[in-house]
């Protein structure tokens, strides 16, 4: 009995979603690592015996790198156990989640998920709408290695879910035909690409909605990443687009203004409307 048990858990195990974390345990592990190596340096040419000038010069340099790295680490801890999936806050889960509740697909309709990373946003929009299908695009790069077309893949057979495909692509191109899709969503993920107009990317992912479909896209949208965003609104008005609103997501929506500011995630807000 109690081996039966235990192969049932170990099976369960296996089969248990694994959306990893937005803020990379390697990270983390990384910059602690080299807090204590400056540290040990600080040690060593206090101990060794070299010139008063050398020591004068270089044991503040590393004692300053020292405190700077701890505090980097502590502040990326704070954030892993903020986002973590098995933590008390799960903020990622409750904002994929809330996002999700935003998305509705028609019968046989098709919703596609940009930067997909570990299928999360994906996955959850498909659980919510088996009447249609989801694709989830990303580039998958070396920043966040763990990520991967095949944990996506993982993921939904664990959730149990059939109506999801992934692919790799690009969110400043993508490799849809105009009005491909129902639904269009992104969750963090135009503020992590190098451009100087991530506006212009919002409309190539509107591009490929069709006329009366929906989109929810959430980001850091602040002035300095993205311009004026309550101007653009009124652009996407003028371009015929419908219900086109702005929430701020950081009063209490998806997260507090205390957890915005002291997690960089200041000016995050959900771009929903209609096409």
């Amino acid at each position: 009995m109690i081996r039966s048990t235990f192969a049932d858990r170990i099976s369960h195990d296996k089969m248990k979603a694994d959306y990893k974390n937005w803020m990379p345990k390697g990270m983390v592990m990384g910059t602690a690592f080299s807090a204590l190596i400056f540290m040990i340096l600080s040690i060593v040419f206090i101990s060794v015996p070299v010139s008063a000038d050398v020591k004068k010069v270089l044991v503040p340099i590393l004692m300053v790198l020292t405190v700077l790295f701890i505090l980097i680490a502590i502040w990326m801890y704070l954030m892993y156990r903020a986002f973590s999936y098995d933590g008390k806050r799960q903020m990622s889960k409750h904002i994929i989640e809330g996002i999700a509740g935003y998305v509705k697909l028609p019968d046989g309709g098709k919703g596609l998920d940009v930067g997909c990373g570990s299928g999360a946003l994906t996955i959850a929009c498909a659980i919510r709408n088996p009447q249609g299908t989801f694709t989830g695009i990303d580039r998958w790069g070396k920043e966040y290695a763990s990520f991967s077309k095949k944990l996506c893949e993982n993921n939904s057979k664990a959730e149990g879910v059939n109506n999801t495909s992934f692919m790799q692509g690009d969110a400043t191109k993508l490799p849809f035909g105009d009005e491909t899709f129902d639904v269009v969503t992104s969750n963090f993920v135009y503020h992590n690409i190098p451009s100087t107009d991530r506006q212009a990317i919002l409309l190539e992912t509107l591009r490929t909605l069709k006329k009366g479909g929906t989109f929810a896209i959430h980001d850091i949208m602040s002035k300095v990443k993205y311009g004026d965003m309550n101007s653009f609104v009124e652009k996407l008005k003028k371009m015929g687009y419908e219900e086109v609103r702005l929430i701020d997501t950081t009063k209490g929506m998806f997260m507090t203004e205390f957890e915005a500011r002291w997690m960089c995630l200041s000016g995050s807000a959900l771009l929903v409307g209609k096409k």
